[in-house]
């Protein structure tokens, strides 16, 4: 099985929890990996933009001593925007419905992100 392959099984595995729209792997630049989104330019937007943010808020909370967050939520009322860490190399985004459970989608991610890291290294 191929590293896409089996980050793709990954994605399938969190697409699969009630409520959640689309999901994806980027690099932590920005570039897209792998995804659940039908449209790439789409995709590549997506995860652009989201990694954007967390670089945003991860200099943010370095700069005022809190850390690296572990994960970042951008709520709406027509969803949420999920990203966290996957290791050094690599981020897990995942789009939601807004009434998706997000104690178990965090959950699912938390695990998630730890097998993306076992891929990717």
């Amino acid at each position: 099985m191929t590293t896409i392959e089996m980050l793709e099984k990954v994605l399938k595995n969190i697409n699969n929890i009630g409520g959640v729209e689309e999901s994806a792997v980027a690099s932590r630049d920005g570039l897209l990996i792998c995804s659940t989104i039908s449209k790439k330019q789409h995709a590549e937007t997506f995860v652009a933009m989201s990694a954007t943010m967390i670089g945003a808020a991860e200099t943010a909370t370095t700069e005022l001593g809190k850390g690296i967050p572990e994960r970042i939520i951008v709520e709406s009322n027509n969803g949420r925007i999920i990203g966290t860490g996957a290791g050094p190399k690599a981020l897990l985004l995942v789009m939601t419905k807004p009434d998706a459970s997000l104690g178990l989608v965090l959950i699912e991610m938390t695990k998630a992100s730890e097998q993306i890291r076992n891929i990717i290294g």
